[in-house]
């Protein structure tokens, strides 16, 4: 059955049974849940509801106002109205150092590497500054597309000192196994986090729409000798990522 059959009024719009607004919200939820909408796919624009149902688009747009509340419908502007997708998200927490790979495996999901590029480069100036090199040295840089369960996830871009990773070429699942068999894997790391909107260039490789949330993350991971080994600019889906971070109260003299 297609969506417009399926909103045929005489099959569901009635006296008695609640507001206008709330009898739509009611029988889209239905077409979602009998995968007449499956998710991501787009919804009529709120003109075409209107024809199709005999409802004003003042109603139309107040059925879809509530089921966006409620997270069954995300709105992209320019774009419309879509079913959201009813992947589960991911929870990673912020108190253990540890890599995509090891997340993902823990979770029953399998992954995934598109490569974007691998090699040994000249720094570029933050890589300079964040790793503590000189002009005349070289850094090994990586950079992929990491996907879990068939669905992209996150832009990773690391840089390392050519010392601690001398080929990039060996890292083909997990940086930090690699690093790992050498004795040099990062021992704890300092992490920003920034909300962002998705430009063109990484909303196409993250499959979703330009401008849709994401977050930023850069990290800066060290070996137990207090050495930089590691500068990482990430880029996570919004709808697909939540970072979990445990707090504890400071000690009373702490508060003094």
């Amino acid at each position: 059955m297609t969506i417009t059959e399926f909103l045929n009024p005489q099959d569901w719009l009635g006296q008695g049974t609640g507001p206008r607004y709330v009898q739509l919200r009611r029988r889209l939820e239905e077409a979602i849940e009998q995968g007449i909408l499956a998710p991501n796919a787009s919804l009529p624009p709120e003109r075409e509801l209107a024809e199709l149902t005999g409802l004003s688009r003042v109603t139309v747009r107040k059925a879809i106002q509530e089921l966006v509340a409620k997270g069954a419908i995300v709105q992209r502007q320019g774009s419309g109205s879509f079913v959201r997708d009813a992947s589960p998200r991911v929870e990673q927490s912020l108190s253990a150092l540890t890599s995509f790979s090891e997340d993902m495996q823990r979770r029953g999901l399998e992954t995934r590497s598109t490569w974007l590029e691998r090699g040994v480069f000249m720094p570029s100036p933050e890589e300079m500054v964040a790793l503590g090199l000189g002009a005349d040295e070289s850094v090994a840089r990586i950079a992929r597309i990491r996907e879990a369960g068939g669905k992209p996830m996150a832009i990773e871009r690391a840089a390392l000192p050519t010392d601690i990773l001398s080929n990039p070429l060996l890292v083909t699942t997990s940086l930090y196994e690699v690093l790992e068999a050498e004795g040099l894997r990062p021992v704890r790391a300092i992490q920003k986090i920034s909300a962002i909107n998705l430009d063109e260039d990484d909303a196409a490789l993250l499959d979703v729409e330009p401008g849709v949330a994401g977050l930023s993350i850069q990290r800066t991971s060290y070996l137990a000798s207090g050495r930089v080994a590691e500068f990482t600019r990430s880029t996570y889906r919004g709808d697909a990522y939540d970072f979990v971070a445990e707090l504890r109260l400071s000690n009373a003299k702490d508060k003094r």
